[in-house]
């Protein structure tokens, strides 16, 4: 009967390559009282798996917004295939290309029974309708599924409602509701973490002894599932150690130094090299004799003060000397450089993390010789029971650009990729290799720029041949805390001369200060231009376990160039599955990449969103100046242009990639949008967003105005050039008021005339009231040719000088962002000299831009064009009496 069930199941999923349980060889435990497991399921859109034991198999019901303790929450659930009992301990990643390929994590568990009249579950269901009560780590009280009618009476629907009864365990508001900061209740994981395989492994229920126990798995869930049978990430059960042959010392070594792994263009594949996540923080090796730690970073210096939780843990572990790295998880448990950098600054290393990765000794067993597989079996034994700061680092054996492409789509830095078959090599070898989802590159700080009082940027370079090369400025990256960090650094090595040598070394400048050569700073970056110099770089944060001496710039190496790929006698090679119409860019996934975003860019061809994705990537570096650390509102037209789908989304959405910043400002309900990097951009192109809406605050400061925007919006009936004639008009009068302006184009039929400001005492009100006056200076002055008000009947003939985006949350289409009308335009930054006759906006679009952005020239000196909007306001004092 039980197999009879499980028929729709089976054939649905292809069990060579999925580590989903087939429920042929079920060793399920029987159980007194019913369980039941919701599993929170990242397939192609985010959903619950609600899953009821009955009568042999899980009756499962997907949710799309999980089950809800409140009441009036009346939750859609959509009746699904039975399941295997054995299903309720999977917990891991079903492959891409297979039925409902993605994370699956334990999100509840526990036992469940069916209300008083509801004994017959199948008959309850049959008919429509089951009471019944839920006791698990989440879920509490009493429920009912209830069928919605389907379009026929002999065919009932399979879309029920799931829906709290009112009891002691509802929740008003569901305040216990999910979060992207859930943990398993079988491994204590998150969702990165389980599809990177990090962590412990699900402790068992369905299968575990103590079942019939009720709550005892409760007590003790997020252990390590070492027992028979246990497997690791790799999919093979963990061998026994074998009979050491490793060489015996007298002593410990003070220090070893670390094995490195060189860049690779592409990672490796094959079953014998095994890959990790890249972990964001720092190297640094645990050194453990009678009961004494020490943690080393890469260089042999003694950083043990700084990580005292880690090393009181370390100490607890037997003689021995470990490879790891400390680390800072953020609130969805994935590595976060700047949280690790921010932690040691305040003091707060309680939180931290050391993943391990390798042993090297174990008591005076010098271990270096022998293979990495057998290096780290010993090192899972020997972490097994330590403290829950440090942690054990799981590897993959399979295709190494799908496990690439996997860490990419949750917004981590890289992999690592190791030959199992390797010794440990002090230095850096070709047995490990890393490979990055975005470009990193650590530079030396030579000096940093500053516009009036405040920090611009910094001047970075890398050492060749002895000599400090400049590589360019770094512009992005900075908010106000992170400066507040930075700032005292610099001015305590401030020299008086330049470090840099060679050509394109920089020059003095107003505005420009030099360090000596030995601050080291991460940064992400599009790679070097044949120039040498640093493409999109933005700030990452300082590092301080590296000498500057040793940063050179980093060339990857060929594929052809890691070592050779030894096919395992009665293995099956690793194959990547990529999604069909699926294309990656920057590490970023673009689905449906064909699919039309605009069906004409003027030659007759179609802009598709791959398109769109190609477009962010080369403009990226000079969009994100004008959006970063701002909220930013997006248009999304995700059937293209001419579709149905349009939204104006401001707040950030359940499935939104984990690339796209959320950002909370104070006295909002909802966290707002922010795109900080190239990789964000072409994630919000993959989601159709075909316009950039930033704010006009000062970057990381929403309360103070960092730029006002001028729109000149013609009448239909007006010529361009009448257009262009006001934009000189409103520059000509900024200038008499002090401030400095830029033009451009609107992907439309205006122009928007941009002055950047410091408005240090100047709210948003006063801000906004002084774009006004300028605005009505201009429409006194000339009433048949300007007006301030949008009323259409007072149009015609005449340019509407539109002061209203310069509010608070008032947002105005960014340079350098497309427009969702037809030709694809784009907002394009221009200088002065081209705003006169001729001047044709039609002419910048996703085609054109791209090519003319690398010789660029307009708004080249943007930076440096702030000035006090407190001076121009008292310099406008004079001429408001006018408008009185």
């Amino acid at each position: 009967m039980t197999a009879t069930k499980l028929q729709s199941y089976q054939s649905m999923r292809d069990f060579s390559r999925t580590s989903e349980p087939s429920g042929k060889d079920a060793r399920v435990v029987p159980s007194k009282a019913l369980r039941f497991v919701i599993q929170k399921h990242a397939a192609s859109h985010l959903h619950f798996d609600l899953r009821l034991e009955s009568e042999g198999t899980f009756r499962s019901w997907a949710v799309p917004k999980a089950p809800s303790l409140d009441p009036k929450d009346r939750r859609m659930a959509m009746e699904v295939e039975d399941h295997p009992l054995d299903y309720g301990d999977f917990e891991g990643t079903i492959p891409k290309g297979q039925y409902g390929g993605g994370t699956v994590m334990l999100w509840d568990r526990g036992f469940w029974a069916p209300e008083p009249g509801f004994e017959d579950v199948g008959a309850a269901l049959r008919k429509g309708e089951l009471k019944f009560v839920m006791e698990g780590e989440r879920m509490h009280g009493s429920w009912v599924l209830v069928r919605m009618k389907g379009k026929g009476s002999d065919k009932p629907g399979k879309a029920w409602l799931l829906i709290k009864h009112r009891d002691e365990a509802a929740v008003e508001g569901d305040a216990t509701g999910p979060t992207d900061a859930d943990r398993s209740v079988a491994s204590g994981r998150t969702m990165p973490e389980i599809t990177a395989g990090t962590g412990n492994a699900a402790k068992p229920f369905m299968t575990a002894g103590g079942a019939d126990a009720g709550a005892e798995w409760q007590g003790d869930r997020g252990e390590r599932n070492t027992g028979a049978g246990a497997t690791t990430r790799a999919g093979k059960a963990p061998a026994k150690a074998a009979a050491a042959k490793a060489a015996t010392v007298s002593r410990l070594p003070d220090f070893v130094a670390p094995q490195l792994a060189q860049s690779l263009s592409k990672p490796p594949s094959g079953p014998n090299w095994a890959h990790e996540i890249k972990f964001d923080g720092y190297r640094m090796q645990l050194r453990v004799e009678r009961g004494k730690a020490v943690l080393l970073t890469r260089k042999g210096l003694d950083w043990s003060a700084r990580f005292p939780e880690i090393v009181a843990s370390g100490a607890s572990l037997p003689d021995g000397i470990v490879d790891g790295e400390v680390v800072a998880l953020d609130h969805a448990g994935a590595p976060s450089f700047s949280a690790l950098q921010a932690a040691i600054s305040d003091g707060r290393t309680a939180g931290l993390t050391y993943f391990v990765f390798d042993l090297l000794f174990a008591g005076k067993a010098d271990l270096r010789s022998l293979p990495l597989s057998e290096r780290k079996t010993r090192l899972q034994a020997l972490v097994e029971g330590a403290p829950p700061n440090v942690r054990y680092v799981e590897h993959f054996v399979t295709a190494g650009e799908e496990m690439l492409e996997s860490v990419s789509r949750m917004g981590l830095e890289g992999i690592i990729s190791k030959r199992l078959d390797a010794p440990y090599q002090s230095g850096r070898s070709e047995s490990w290799g890393k490979a990055k989802t975005r470009e990193g590159q650590e530079v030396v700080i030579g000096g940093w720029t500053t516009t009036g009082q405040d920090f611009r940027s910094l001047l970075a370079g890398v050492y060749r041949d002895g000599d400090l090369v400049y590589v360019g400025r770094i512009g992005t990256g900075f908010g106000r805390d992170v400066v507040d960090v930075i700032l005292p650094r610099l001015k305590a090595v401030e020299a008086e001369h330049s470090p840099f040598a060679g050509r394109g070394a920089p020059k003095k400048a107003a505005g420009a200060h030099w360090v000596r050569p030995e601050l080291v700073a991460e940064i992400h970056h599009a790679g070097f231009t044949a120039d040498g110099m640093t493409r999109q770089a933005s700030f990452k944060g300082l590092r301080e376990d590296k000498p500057a001496e040793e940063v050179e710039a980093e060339a990857p190496v060929p594929e052809a160039a890691t070592a050779p790929r030894v096919p395992v006698a009665g293995t099956v090679q690793a194959r990547t599955v990529v999604p069909r119409g699926s294309v990656p860019v920057m590490g970023v996934t673009v689905s449906h990449a064909d699919k039309p975003l605009w069906p004409d860019d003027g030659d007759g061809k179609p802009v598709t969103k791959l398109d769109l994705a190609r477009y962010y990537e080369a403009v990226g570096g000079r969009l994100l100046r004008h959006i970063q650390g701002r909220p930013c509102s997006i248009v999304r037209m995700p059937d293209g242009i001419d579709g149905h789908q349009k939204f104006f989304q401001r707040h950030t959405g359940q499935n939104q990639s984990p690339l796209i910043t959320e950002v909370t400002i104070p006295g909002e309900r909802e966290a707002y949008i922010e795109l900080d990097s190239v990789e964000a951009l072409i994630a919000a192109a993959q989601a159709g967003a075909v316009e950039l809406h930033p704010w006009n605050c000062e970057a990381s400061r929403p309360e103070q105005p960092g730029r006002l925007v001028f729109d000149l919006d013609p009448a239909p009936d007006v010529d361009f050039a009448e257009v262009i004639a006001a934009a000189k008009e409103l520059r000509d009068l900024l200038d008499l008021l002090g401030l400095v302006s830029f033009c451009k184009t609107t992907g439309g039929k205006g122009l928007h005339v941009v002055t950047p400001v410091s408005a240090e005492g100047i709210d948003w009100p006063a801000a906004k009231a002084f774009a006004r006056d300028v605005c009505r200076i201009m429409a006194a002055d000339a009433p048949t040719r300007f007006l301030t008000t949008m009323a259409k009947k007072e149009r015609t003939g005449r340019i509407f000088l539109d002061y209203l985006r310069n509010d608070r949350t008032a947002t105005a289409v960014a340079p350098f962002s497309p427009r969702g009308r037809p030709g694809a335009p784009v907002s394009m930054p221009i200088t002065w000299r081209e705003v006169k006759k001729g001047l044709d906006p039609a002419r910048y679009t996703i085609r054109t831009v791209p090519a003319l952005v690398r010789k660029l020239k307009a708004w080249a000196d943007y930076d440096d064009g702030e000035r006090s909007l407190a001076e121009a306001v008292e310099r406008l004092g004079p001429v408001r009496g006018r408008l009185r």
